[in-house]
């Protein structure tokens, strides 16, 4: 019901596709089908010789003044065809900032302003000089092919139930967006309800949220535009598919959870931005502060929504609100950060003297009562009889438990479902009445049981491949319940439970097929890496059967490493026509910081541990080429939002190990990231340069503050950076394009345009998209376009040669 995201999709080449949602717990379980990141962990000493001391890092990025006044050309560029000319960007030295004494540089602030003109022609000189890199890249079209042609098949989620009716999503191949369907049974005719591809014209207009009320009348639906977080909720009436006037908006973070007399929803937002109505929302940087939850009577205007909870107090503050499936509580999800951490409040509707409808036009809040006041765990509610709650905890419990509270005893909490030992309780659902479908997590795969919801006891296990459990639809009424599966081997598998009999009858309701794809060509082993600190990495491989470890083949190694998300297994198109077109190997580390483990190894890799998400990520590359698997020239890196910074930090600190690198909406100004949009919510992963002991921990590994150049640290003098694509869009308003911006023009400027015949060869450039965002709602013809261009350059720069 108010089930914890733990599982990042960041870099798929699939549409994260909504689903109906009660309540969405802001940014700490919001990962987000893309959420930033999470990270974590203390810097060791043994880390010292990766990075140069504050003082030298400091000295040598204070270089002389310069104008954005042309281009300089660099010599033969390696890999490349041309000679690579990069813009002279201006370095405004006077920007200096005061952390705790210690004097920082940023020449580069200007780039912060999205609108100035300065910065939009930074972009655009940018934008040219990477499209005379990918034209050389000659695999790229061959790639934008093959991934359209694998692309190219159906696609559908799992079904959920409201009313009498059944909705899912279906694409048929190339749609810019998934398209929402009903049907009345689950063999009766599929009817359009929703196409957003007849939104726009380039389908930049995404569904980012949805809910339909108990009796199946009303669809709210939330519109994205661009990528942006911002959300437009509108309604429609299912039967005949008439949109309502009622428009809401400046939503972002929020689910919709209807009341079950359907009069109307609740949903939180923040109030406009400043610019109002004629900001381009999306591309702003202010941050996101006093969050509100309201409710929304349908037929009547946003400005007459009852206001039913805010804090000014605590501005930071973030809140979902969701009602229980029995209609007659609403419960208030409180967080202050992306820490899996929240404050649990209720409010029994039931016992409202006038209803919702008496709060019209009033000053006062909801009178909700605290259950849990403080931050000292998370709590999601599972199921209630009641006043009986059962809630899956983190509370004493890093690797989540089942619990119960009755709300007449609100200080009596008693154990359901203990913690496991090793394994990791990802997700709970309750289903066909006093039953439980829990997902765990082993040693990153997934296990999937049946359980008694009174008691906690074991009723079935329930089979399915080495994978992930990406979907359960059903709510705690149906005996009819829905698995969505998938792995790196595994498009995708939609099983149908049914849960009337003695035992589950569990069969395949629908089957994801690629035409063209043979699995039985492929195959999967998972390594455990010792990492320098003795901590065992699992690591995920995909090659083709029978590899030759001779050091030969092109290598993608991506990772994570925060927020307590875990990357699981996943089909990907894009990097299965890595593997199959060129003899390709693919890995995923499950680097710390992660949740693959339960919050000990999330916390392992955040705050003063940050380091071991690097330290972990090299131990793992170290290994691939140790091992035979590829060697360094041939090895790419890869990584999203949390990754992006992981891309950073190891580039800076081992650039002799990695043949390319690939950072997708990376954080990179580790000492501001806290004051644009919703970053304030990351400084419990990351710390906050504003306090003195958190500021020496972000120094030391920031990206923009640890660019070297690697031939004055090496008696090589050849050594150099590996060729780079930083990645960004300009209405992401998660990671703001300031960071790539920023971190482009001192790589470019320290290695690059400062010096004379420098040794970087190596091409640093940088992918600005335009109208999409974070990552969430691209169309799908811009993921197959980024796609091609991305592994384009990697296979130019590694070496790798095509075969069909």
């Amino acid at each position: 019901m108010f089930s914890c995201a733990r599982h990042a999709r960041s870099i798929l080449l699939s549409s994260p596709t909504p689903r109906p949602t009660t309540c969405t717990p802001f940014a700490s379980r919001l990962a987000h089908s893309s959420l930033i990141f999470s990270a974590r962990l203390p810097r060791k000493a043994t880390c010292a010789d990766r990075t140069l001391s504050l003082r030298r890092r400091l000295k040598r990025s204070n270089f002389s003044l310069t104008r954005f006044s042309g281009l300089r050309t660099m010599g033969s560029l390696g890999p490349l065809d041309e000679p690579l000319r990069y813009p002279v960007v201006r370095r405004d030295e006077s920007v200096v900032d005061d952390y705790h004494g210690v004097k920082v540089p940023d020449p580069y602030r200007w780039l912060e302003d999205p609108e100035a003109e300065e910065t939009k022609e930074f972009v655009q000189q940018q934008v040219k000089l990477t499209e005379s890199v990918l034209r050389q890249c000659d695999t790229r079209n061959k790639l934008r092919e093959q991934i359209t042609k694998l692309f190219d098949h159906p696609r559908y989620t799992a079904p959920f139930k409201r009313g009498n009716k059944y909705f899912y999503y279906h694409n048929t191949g190339l749609q810019a967006q998934d398209v929402l369907y009903v049907q009345d049974t689950l063999d009766g005719e599929p009817v359009v309800l929703l196409d957003p591809n007849g939104l726009s014209e380039d389908g930049t207009v995404s569904l980012s949220t949805l809910a339909v009320s108990e009796d199946a009348k009303y669809l709210a639906y939330g519109l994205s535009s661009s990528g942006s977080d911002w959300v437009t909720i509108k309604v429609m009436h299912v039967e005949d598919k008439r949109v309502e006037s009622d428009t809401i908006s400046w939503v972002k973070f929020s689910g919709i959870s209807w009341t079950h007399d359907s009069k109307g929803f609740f949903y939180s937002r923040y109030p406009a931005p400043k610019e109002g109505e004629n900001l381009d929302a999306g591309t702003e940087t202010n941050l996101n502060l006093n969050n509100m939850v309201y409710y929304h009577i349908l037929g009547t205007n946003q400005s007459e929504d009852i206001l039913c909870w805010k804090d000014p107090d605590n501005p930071k503050h973030s809140f979902g609100a969701g009602i229980t499936e029995d209609g007659k509580y609403l419960i208030l999800d409180t967080s202050e950060s992306c820490e899996p951490v929240n404050k649990v409040y209720y409010c029994d509707l039931h016992a409202l003297p006038h209803g919702l409808e008496g709060y019209k036009g009033r000053q006062d809040l909801l009178p909700f009562v605290k259950l849990v006041d403080n931050f000292d765990a998370q709590y999601d509610v599972i199921a209630n009889d009641d006043t009986l709650f059962t809630f899956l905890t983190n509370k004493n419990a890093p690797k989540y438990k089942l619990v119960r509270v009755d709300l007449k005893e609100p200080s009596v909490w008693t154990d359901v479902l203990p913690e496991a030992e090793k394994d990791v309780l990802e997700s709970a659902v309750a289903v066909n009445v006093n039953q439980l479908i829990v997902s765990y997590l082993s040693d990153v795969k997934s296990v999937l049981q049946l359980r008694d919801l009174k008691t906690g006891s074991l009723l079935h296990p329930l089979p399915i491949d080495i994978g992930t459990v990406s979907e359960i639809s059903a709510r705690r009424k149906d005996s009819t319940i829905f698995i969505g599966f998938t792995s790196f081997l595994t498009p995708g598998i939609i099983y149908q439970c049914n849960l009337d009999g003695g035992s589950p009858d569990m069969t395949i309701f629908r089957e994801i097929v690629v035409p063209g794809f043979d699995r039985a060509a492929f195959e999967v082993n998972q390594v455990f890496v010792h990492g320098n600190d003795g901590t065992q990495i699992p690591m995920f491989i995909v090659a083709r059967k029978n590899l030759l470890k001779d050091g030969s083949h092109p290598c993608l190694l991506y990772a994570y490493g925060g927020f307590n998300i875990s990357i699981t297994p996943y089909f990907s198109v894009s990097r299965i026509v890595l593997v199959k077109n060129f003899d390709a190997i693919y890995c995923v580390a499950n680097i710390r910081g992660g949740g693959e483990y339960g919050e000990e190894w999330h916390k392992a890799g955040s705050l003063s541990k940050k380091q071991n998400c690097f330290d972990d990520f090299i131990s793992a590359a170290e290994f691939l080429v140790s091992s035979g698997y590829t060697q360094p020239t041939k090895l790419c890196i890869e990584g999203g939002s949390n990754g992006g910074l992981l891309i950073g930090a190891c580039i800076n600190q081992r650039p002799d190990l990695f043949g390319c690198a690939l950072a997708h909406v990376g954080v990179m100004d580790m000492l501001r990231f806290h004051k644009f949009t919703i970053g304030h919510a990351w400084t419990s992963d990351f710390g906050c340069s504003d306090k003195e002991e958190e500021f020496h921990w972000l120094i030391k590994y920031s990206p923009l503050h640890n660019v070297r150049r690697p031939w004055e640290e090496s008696s090589v003098k050849s050594s150099q950076y590996p060729s780079t694509i930083l990645l960004t869009a300009d209405h992401d308003d998660r990671v703001v394009p300031l960071h790539t911006l920023k971190f482009l023009a001192t790589l470019q400027y320290v290695l690059c345009t400062s010096v004379e015949k420098s040794p970087q060869t190596n091409p640093i450039i940088g992918r600005i998209d335009c109208k999409a965002g974070h990552g969430a709602g691209r169309p799908t013809q811009k993921m197959m376009d980024e796609a091609a261009d991305r592994y384009g350059f990697m296979a130019k720069v590694v070496g790798a040669s095509w075969t069909d």
